[in-house]
């Protein structure tokens, strides 16, 4: 098996490069996987359905909990013997929730609303990257869905993250290159609250 994973730190993978791919697999008898974990990041920032992102792939997982916000949640996608089978080898690890539906219904919510604000993550991580930016001392790295890496200098980190803290702003701060995630529960105000923090951690 081929295991691809698409965004891949924040970055959709090109458009051809899932087609040549499944072309290599054929030619060598591989099944090609889909870790589609930020699958619906990688579709609006592309602009194209998450149909054709997926059509190469001859199984897909996504997860729902992420960018979407579904309080927990991925599903697997893949032809009926491969479910068949997926659900079997579930049963025989100890997975299974007799109490699935209010889980399955926030996860349906998500899809049917939280897909195409995903723009708006998308809008704030390169508003937060801009900000960052202009702050002496960060690397940051152009994002281009929801994630924001950015390099701090060693000495600043722990007051970074007494700063970030004292802010309320939840990082985990462990070392120089941080990975900045925009979400559901990010607004405009915690951008602004967000670079205000770095710059007072850095002055």
């Amino acid at each position: 098996m081929l295991c691809l994973e698409n965004t891949w730190h924040g970055r959709p993978l090109p458009l051809a490069y899932a087609p040549d791919a499944r072309a290599l697999c054929d030619e060598h008898g591989l099944a090609l996987h889909l870790d589609g974990a930020r699958l619906f990041n990688a579709a609006v920032a592309q602009g194209v359905p998450v149909a054709t992102l997926v059509a190469p792939f001859h199984s897909v997982s996504v997860c729902l909990s992420k960018g979407l916000g579904a309080p927990v949640g991925s599903v697997l996608l893949g032809s009926a013997e491969l479910i068949a089978r997926g659900k079997r080898l579930k049963k025989l690890l100890g997975g299974g929730w007799r109490q699935a539906g209010m889980l399955a219904a926030a996860a349906l919510h998500a899809l049917d609303h939280h897909v195409e604000r995903l723009a708006d993550d998308h809008r704030r991580a390169r508003e937060l990257a801009a900000g960052l930016s202009a702050i002496p001392g960060l690397t940051v790295e152009t994002p281009r869905t929801n994630l924001v890496f950015v390099t701090v200098p060693e000495a600043a980190l722990p007051r970074l993250r007494a700063t970030l803290h004292e802010h309320g702003l939840l990082a985990s701060v462990g070392g120089p290159r941080l990975r900045l995630a925009t979400h559901l529960n990010i607004d405009d105000a915690a951008i602004a609250r967000g670079i205000a923090a770095f710059a007072e951690a850095l002055r």
